[in-house]
């Protein structure tokens, strides 16, 4: 006998698709915080470095204006791509009224299997950070000491990882502020908040909220709390390294950027060849997470 869509208990497949909906809305969404989100209607997009002017120089009188050039700098294509996942019901299945139930739990698994699956690959671009395998339009590695630019190499992370303390949180705080651009002129950042794994979590909390000084008998106050970052701080927990922690800059404009093309969907179809049916894809409509430029991020006492 062969399956066909009439044989599919259709009647069922709106609550399918509410349980899929329902466990999928439910999960925690994590990365919407630290990435942009773009809308993309091409098979790729890219983002261009701008390397901006340098100062002027005093106009004499008669004396003809000096051109600059803002310069394309580094260059960053993200391609779409298409991230599937589905399951499939057996016909025997089907016959011995075991589709609903089953089907049902599945259909909140698969949900829960692409909502995570956008965090990981959203989370590699800070876990695989430190890594040239992962480099950006630059060559180098997005945290890195040798940003190379037309003013010299920049860094973004601190030349000697320190683990997260009160004195790496300022000092990081400080070489955020003080970063130049391509030109070197100021770039006016300010750290706005602090990105921690859960085993760093309530080191942050600490850091963070103390009224005094945090560790100590000083009757001084806790400059990182009242010197505050708009952001505070939060806990990714797709991080895989118990060290690294980060610090998100304002101010960056295409910083990190996720693309949707087309929007998460689910469906069925048939598999007569092997007689089963309902087969179930999820498709995450074509997504892509990047740095078009990075934000100046840190971990292991990295600038953020």
């Amino acid at each position: 006998m062969v399956m066909t869509r009439a044989l599919h208990p259709a009647d069922l497949w709106p609550g399918i698709k509410a349980h899929f909906g329902k466990a999928y809305k439910s999960m925690p969404t994590q990365h919407t915080r630290y990435f942009e989100d773009k809308s993309s209607d091409k098979a790729y997009e890219e983002f261009v470095e701008s390397t901006t002017f340098g100062l002027p120089d005093i106009k004499g009188e008669g004396q003809a204006i000096r051109f600059d050039t803002d310069s394309e700098g580094y260059k960053t294509r993200l391609t779409n791509v298409v991230w599937g996942l589905g399951w499939m019901a057996s016909r025997e299945e089907i016959e011995d009224n075991q589709y609903e139930s089953r089907a049902s739990r599945r259909s909140r698994n698969l949900a829960s299997s692409m909502g995570q699956s956008k965090e990981i690959v959203h989370a590699a671009h800070f876990n695989n950070g430190f890594s040239t395998s992962y480099a950006g339009g630059d060559g180098a590695a997005l945290f890195s000491t040798a940003h190379p630019t037309l003013a010299g190499n920049k860094a973004n992370k601190p030349t000697v990882a320190a683990d997260l303390s009160e004195a790496a949180l300022e000092d990081n705080r400080i070489s955020i502020r003080l970063m130049t651009n391509s030109r070197g002129l100021k770039m006016y950042f300010r750290a706005k908040e602090l990105i921690v794994p859960p085993q760093l979590e309530f080191t942050a909390e600490r850091l963070l909220k103390s009224e005094k000084q945090p560790g100590t008998a000083n009757n001084d106050i806790n400059a990182n709390k009242s010197v505050s970052m708009s952001g505070g701080y939060s806990v990714w927990d797709y991080l895989t390294d118990a060290k690294a922690w980060f610090l998100m800059v304002d101010n960056v404009p295409e910083g990190f950027v996720t693309l949707q093309r087309r929007k998460l969907e689910m469906d069925q179809d048939n598999d007569w060849a092997t007689s089963r049916a309902g087969s179930i894809g999820a498709r995450a409509g074509a997504f892509r997470a990047s740095k078009a430029h990075p934000p100046l991020t840190t971990t292991d006492g990295a600038l953020g």
